[in-house]
């Protein structure tokens, strides 16, 4: 079954549980800030294998001390669906692991 997009309510009613993402356009975002650039390698080598185990991959870009994440569903169309908070729900169990905030 292909994967759907997910309405205006639900991903208002998703982005409750996830403080600090947001949808900008049609794509799910957020930027973590870290202490050094080290420790935002680190979660960006992490987040890399969490999307290998989701076969979901999203947009990454690594600063200085940063780390932003940015993904939609190609298969739906570009639209934020379901797989798309997946992913956001596992970064957001590891990232206080590596300090960021």
């Amino acid at each position: 079954m292909p994967t759907q997009p997910l309405s205006q309510k639900e991903i208002e009613d998703r982005l409750r549980e996830l403080p600090g993402w947001s949808v900008e356009g049609d794509r799910l975002s957020r930027t973590y800030r870290l202490g050094d650039h080290f420790a935002a390698t680190a979660l960006v080598v992490h987040v890399a294998q969490i999307q290998q185990e989701l076969d979901h991959h999203s947009d990454l870009t690594l600063g200085y001390n940063t780390v932003a994440l940015s993904v939609n569903t190609h298969s739906a169309g570009g639209t934020v669906t379901e797989k798309d908070f997946e992913l956001a729900e596992r970064v957001e169990t590891i990232a206080p692991g590596h300090g960021a905030n």
